[in-house]
């Protein structure tokens, strides 16, 4: 079984919608850990957004990169750029990706606007997980 790593800012967003969509599309090829360089607790929109398409991340946690450096990742994806370069390096064969995906939980709008950004977010990073493991699972 492969081991993930997807990595953010705070894991609070994007890193959870990645952490719920390469589960499901993963299944049993993979163990998909989610960490931030920071931890800044779960965004209930994004639990929200993706309960909207059927994934529930309502109990994942927001973990601390640093709780994970005696694993040995297979694959660490950075999902924004501060991740990618405020990441502590540690010891890994792990063959590194990177997106930097627009942050929802920083745009100002309307409830319905924002609602509406964080689903366009999680279509791409769905879309993004899809083909990760598709093409590397």
């Amino acid at each position: 079984m492969k081991k993930v790593l997807v990595l953010c800012t705070g894991n609070s967003c994007r890193s959870q919608i990645a952490d719920g969509y390469l589960k499901f599309f993963a299944g049993e090829k993979a163990a998909v850990y989610s960490a931030g360089v920071e931890t800044h607790g779960v965004n209930p929109k994004a639990i929200a957004t993706m309960a909207e398409d059927g994934i529930d991340i309502s109990k994942n946690t927001s973990n601390n990169v640093l709780e994970y450096e005696s694993i040995d990742f297979d694959f660490v994806i950075t999902v924004c750029d501060n991740a990618r370069e405020r990441c502590p390096y540690f010891p890994t064969k792990a063959v590194k990706f990177h997106y930097n995906f627009p942050d929802p939980a920083k745009f100002v709008g309307t409830e319905e606007e924002t609602k509406a950004e964080f689903a366009r977010v999680r279509e791409m990073i769905k879309k993004y997980c899809e083909d990760f493991v598709q093409t590397n699972l």
